[in-house]
């Protein structure tokens, strides 16, 4: 028999909290093992409750949940984490891609999406997920259209100069999927340091200083389509 996956939420507003309850105690495949509506308790719960998966607000009241999110990560490599957010704005977005969360789901998202981001980071922590991540990268390269890219290259001469090798396109379509640096490695077959000198490399032939920008980037030289992102 399949084991229910170990939930823990973690969410300032108490009516959120008894919703995110009632919804996911409703599966049955899914458990409720602890709650919290403070980030400070949330180190506590992962170590005392051993959960498969954290749920937490992207504003919590004594702290950034983003930043939770980030020092969880960092401590608990195979921990899935879903954030929560009423602020579906594309910044927010991009910043919990960043952070290494598993899923970036809005408040306003239907009952199945919120199921499914958990699902999916039980089994995929270092994946991210993330609905209408292609469409935000689409918007960002817009606004970014007719700009100089980074050392006042124009996209156009980069689109001449660059050249990617089949590992490099193969490390970029592996971001643009949404994979971890780790993961990446894993998928790989090669060392974590390996993974991450090319995607160093990587960055700096698209002139990008972290991945978001250089999914924006890729995303408008064509290198890779909007099917492609994580989740779109």
């Amino acid at each position: 028999m399949r084991s229910s996956i170990k939930v823990v939420i973690i969410d300032g507003h108490t009516l959120t909290r008894y919703g995110l309850v009632r919804l996911v105690s409703a599966d049955a495949d899914i458990t409720i093992v602890g709650e919290g509506g403070l980030a400070s308790e949330a180190h506590a719960l992962v170590v005392s409750k051993h959960p498969d998966v954290v749920v937490l607000d992207v504003a919590l009241p004594d702290a950034d949940g983003l930043r939770l999110a980030r020092e969880l990560r960092d401590r608990h490599s195979e921990l899935g984490i879903v954030v929560l957010t009423a602020q579906a704005e594309d910044d927010v977005l991009f910043r919990a891609l960043e952070t290494g969360v598993s899923a970036f789901v809005a408040k306003t998202a239907p009952t199945t999406e919120v199921l499914g981001a958990i699902r999916h980071a039980a089994v995929a922590a270092a994946s991210f997920t993330a609905t209408g991540l292609a469409h935000a990268v689409a918007r960002r390269s817009q606004v970014a259209a007719g700009q100089p890219a980074i050392s006042q290259v124009t996209a156009g001469d980069l689109a001449v100069s660059l050249t990617l090798s089949p590992r490099e396109r193969e490390v970029l379509t592996l971001l643009a999927a949404g994979l971890s640096v780790p993961a990446i490695a894993a998928t790989l077959f090669v060392s974590l340091s390996t993974a991450k000198t090319y995607v160093s490399r990587l960055y700096e032939k698209l002139g990008a200083p972290n991945r978001a920008n250089a999914m924006m980037t890729a995303f408008r030289l064509g290198l890779i389509k909007p099917e492609l992102t994580a989740s779109a």
